[in-house]
């Protein structure tokens, strides 16, 4: 195998892209396909049931931001500096109040607040000292 480094380098295969430090972990690509599909499939549930629980309310917006969840998670992670692990607990808190309030849907109009939220207090659990 032809290498690009030294002997006290990491290997490096010749033609490879190094890997980046600001790589978007996987955990977080994973996440927000996860969300993407629990957003369409609660669309749809709000379109048959003509709306949906009150307790979310708070986290409405008036339409969905033109982001997708992603791209914001992306950017989460890039400007916080929070761990993917942040992005986990976020996402079980989520779930968490979901199965509480079953008769609330995530949708497009509060997903978005509802993330920054969840990895708020995520963060300020697992990551501050």
């Amino acid at each position: 195998m032809l290498t690009a480094a030294g002997d006290d380098e990491p290997d490096l295969v010749v033609g490879q892209d190094p890997p980046t430090e600001a790589a978007t972990p996987r955990v977080l690509t994973i996440i927000s396909h996860v969300m993407e599909k629990l957003v369409a499939r609660n669309e749809w549930l709000a379109k048959q049931t003509k709306g949906f629980g009150k307790s979310l309310e708070a986290f409405h917006g008036v339409r969905a931001p033109s982001i997708s969840i992603g791209k914001y998670l992306d950017r989460i992670y890039k400007y916080t500096k929070c761990s993917p692990a942040c992005f986990v607990v976020g996402y079980v808190y989520i779930d968490r109040l979901a199965h509480k309030h079953p008769g609330s849907l995530v949708v497009s109009t509060n997903v978005h607040r509802l993330l920054v939220t969840c990895v708020m207090i995520a963060s300020k659990i697992l990551d501050d000292v």
